[in-house]
């Protein structure tokens, strides 16, 4: 019986979806876990793999076109199978024949244009004018961290173009197109707006001198034209993917990403079935825990100072804001100044924990921090305080459906927050490899904007750096963060003697809106019996 697929929803905030690639033509078999199509969300472009298998007997959606999340974008049955209840009597349209090739030459035509709506010159024939792309859903402009390909560089479809910095992390650039890059739009380290000129692509020795003049000067040499760049010695071009460890981009289906997150699963252990080496939804379904493998070793979860500056007697000097930095700015300013922020401090007896620390660390092949431990008893205590895994909107207040973690983590452009999903069903060990590389990916500028959205909670530790205390400032939408300090010997009064305790403080703080302090107050309680009898997680 045929089945009918939908337009899928890929992010939160999405409410249509372009397709900008089709993978399978009306007549060709599909297997579960084939890609059928990239669609093009308002954040980013994801591949679309089916779930079903048979053969492809209507395309919804043409390419290049957009419709409606839930719309019809496709429908795979048996060979012959007569759909017409299905689809309204209309006829699938062709795909491979000469009107898909119409269809995608003239929205070709189209894009092209808008690109450069702003230039008087024609695009010439076997041109094609690349635009900054919109890589986030707050992304006004993108900064070019790095050229990959040179002007005069032959690009193949699939070959990294370009890292593109945005308001949330830097993101690798594939041209979707062959050719011979004849122009840069955007020189390395300037920034340009969204949907302005990037690059051209087309044959080689084509005059694109009049096409797609830059929207936005570089941050360096600004009055340098782009003549010169062209003839400038050429740099080794970098094509190949990150080397190893866990910066190396893993070729894997969005929804097997997703169920990965879902169960703690570190996709670097996965071996993939499907094309290429490509991790499917079966690999993620089918793993086995025991083929994890030890993480490398990384820095602690929140972790790095700022770059050290070089210190100068009797001079000034600047440092241009990157988009990382401008975009934290803006936020915690936002969330300083409308959110009601209050702060409630307890102090935590981590005798206990230190033990279990010990005993577990003893186990082989098993390492966890204490910070992995705070992030699994606070998403433990969100479960039976849901207000405050809350958030405000408005004229109401949404309670999340599921305990997503940031963990807060410095790096030289300022704080990213990387997420982990479904906190409350990860153990200790998924915990610590999940934290321990996003921690490395995010300062090496390798974390992609979806592992940096969604959370419901935040945590900030700084107790490595022997802070006792501090207060943060809310990661909205969350309602609420928790800062950690170092633990430190000192007396404490116990059964009426003076001993020796290690005492750890947390700071809470809420957005009075959403969290009232009684609230606040009842879940650092919880959060403080969990840390300090670390069995009560077990129950």
């Amino acid at each position: 019986m045929a089945e009918v697929i939908t337009m899928p929803r890929l992010s939160d905030t999405m409410t249509e979806g372009k397709v900008a690639k089709w993978h399978k033509k009306v007549g060709d078999k599909v297997k579960e876990g084939d890609i059928l199509a990239e669609i093009e969300t308002d954040k980013a472009v994801q591949d679309f793999e089916s779930e079903v298998e048979g053969t492809l007997l209507y395309v919804g959606v043409e390419e290049g076109g957009a419709a409606a999340v839930d719309s019809v974008l496709a429908i795979i049955g048996n060979e012959g199978e007569d759909i017409s209840g299905l689809t309204g009597g209309a006829a699938a349209p062709a795909a491979g024949g000469s009107e898909e090739k119409k269809s995608e030459e003239e929205s070709k035509t189209e894009n092209s244009s808008t690109s450069v709506e702003q230039t008087s010159a024609e695009v010439p024939a076997g041109v094609e004018v690349i635009t900054m792309p919109r890589l986030s859903d707050t992304m006004t402009e993108g900064k070019v961290a790095k050229w990959h390909k040179n002007v005069g560089d032959t690009v193949k479809e699939g070959d990294l173009l370009a890292e593109i910095e945005t308001d949330k992390a830097v993101q690798d650039f594939e041209s979707e197109f062959n050719g011979v890059l004849l122009k840069q739009g955007v020189e390395e380290g300037g920034a340009a707006p969204v949907d302005s000129v990037l690059a051209i692509i087309g044959p080689e020795g084509t005059d694109v001198s009049g096409v797609g003049a830059p929207k936005a000067a570089a941050a360096q040499s600004t009055e340098k034209p782009a003549e010169q760049k062209a003839e400038a010695p050429k740099q080794e071009s970098n094509n190949q993917q990150p080397a190893t460890g866990n910066n190396e981009r893993v070729a894997i289906s969005p929804l097997a990403k997703k169920m990965a997150q879902d169960k703690g699963v570190d996709i670097h252990s996965v071996q993939g079935s499907g094309e290429n080496g490509r991790i499917v939804k079966k690999d993620i379904e089918n793993y086995q825990p025991s083929q994890v493998k030890p993480a490398a070793s990384a820095p602690a979860a929140s972790a790095a100072a700022q770059v050290a500056l070089s210190f100068i007697q009797g001079e000034d000097t600047e440092t241009p804001n990157s988009q990382v930095r401008n975009i934290i700015a803006k936020r915690l300013s936002e969330s300083k100044f409308t959110a009601p922020h209050y702060y409630l401090m307890v102090e935590i007896n981590m005798d206990k924990a230190i033990v279990a620390r010990n005993e577990i660390n003893s186990l082989p092949d098993t390492k966890i921090s204490f910070n992995d431990m705070i992030i699994k008893a606070t998403a433990i205590a969100l479960r039976k305080h849901p207000q405050v895994n809350s958030s405000w909107a408005g004229d109401k207040i949404i309670h999340r459906g599921n305990i997503n973690i940031g963990v807060a983590v410095a790096i030289p452009d300022g704080l990213v927050v990387p997420v982990l999903k479904n906190t409350d069903q990860m153990n200790y060990t998924q915990i610590s490899a999940a934290v321990k590389d996003m921690a490395a990916r995010a300062k090496s500028k390798g974390l992609k904007a979806n592992e940096m959205e969604g959370s419901t909670f935040s945590i900030s530790n700084l107790g490595m750096f022997g802070i006792e205390t501090f207060t943060s400032i809310i990661n909205q939408p969350n309602s609420a963060i928790l800062s950690v300090g170092a633990i430190i010997e000192k007396p404490i009064v116990k059964d009426g003697q003076i001993v020796v305790g290690n005492i750890m403080k947390l700071s809470l703080a809420c957005d009075h809106r959403v969290v009232d302090g009684a609230t606040g107050a009842q879940f650092l309680q919880t959060l403080k019996t969990y840390l300090e009898s670390p069995l009560t997680l077990l129950l």
